[in-house]
């Protein structure tokens, strides 16, 4: 039956940034989809953890602070991570943050901040996890970017340009794996209601241009792209690889 391909029992994935929002919701559809999740985040995800026990499966926290994390600490955050629960089918790199300021006062510590945050994590995860899963001949990696994956944005130029190289990066890991079975993609959600866009929702004229160009009409929510997520980590996607993945309400065809 063509819905059993987009489950995932007996699976094992780790998402990153998970304790709210975009990665929360997508940490608990893969736990429906019957993954065990493990959680790597910076701060307390014991929320979303009772979330998973509370559908019967196994949930895993690690705390890492992926601002000064090294690639060794990605490594043994991955070999925790499987040796509590097992080797790692699925990562989801969610975890992102944002800096806004001019360009040209644009301070260097955020923008290190946002570049190690939003796209050193995602390659040295990716690059820990997907060892194993290429000898196993199997596995699933999906990222997260974004509107301005595709677009300049304003104030905001360390994320634009991590959000563009986490596409890049996502198209050339899809090349490389393709043949050894694992599957790299990305979800490049619109406009969302979580904690990064409060500040343009706060803003009264900013928060109706972008809503006025969304043709649904709303903005999005975590639960919004739960099936996306589920869909990219299941067998029913094993032919899909290297694309991005707009969940944006129609934002990009407007």
């Amino acid at each position: 039956m063509i819905l059993d391909s987009f489950r995932l029992d007996g699976r094992t994935a780790l998402v990153t940034g998970s304790s709210r929002g975009l990665g929360q919701g997508a940490a608990v559809a893969l736990a429906e989809a019957g993954a065990d999740v493990a959680l790597l985040d910076r701060g307390d995800a014991s929320d979303t953890a009772e979330l998973i026990e509370g559908l019967g499966r196994r949930a895993h926290r690690v705390q890492l602070d992926f601002a000064t994390a090294t690639a060794e600490d990605y490594a043994s955050a991955v070999a925790e991570v499987e040796a509590a629960l097992a080797p790692i089918d699925i990562l989801v790199n969610n975890a992102g943050t944002i800096r806004r300021a001019p360009a040209d006062e644009h301070p260097a510590a955020d923008w290190d901040e946002v570049l190690a945050v939003n796209l050193d994590s995602v390659f040295h995860l990716s690059q820990a996890v997907g060892r194993g899963m290429i000898a196993r001949g199997h596995g699933r990696i999906v990222n997260v970017a974004s509107m301005l994956s595709f677009q300049g944005g304003i104030l905001v130029p360390g994320y634009t340009a991590s959000k563009h190289a986490v596409a890049g990066l996502t198209k050339a890991l899809a090349n490389e794996w393709a043949a050894s079975g694992v599957t790299v993609n990305a979800i490049a959600p619109g406009y969302m209601a979580t904690d990064n866009t409060a500040p343009l929702r706060a803003d009264e004229d900013r928060a109706a241009s972008i809503l006025s160009r969304i043709p649904a009409g709303r903005w999005g929510t975590p639960g919004d792209l739960q099936g996306a997520f589920v869909f990219l980590a299941s067998d029913a996607a094993s032919y899909v690889t290297g694309t991005i993945l707009p969940v944006d309400g129609g934002w990009l065809v407007r």
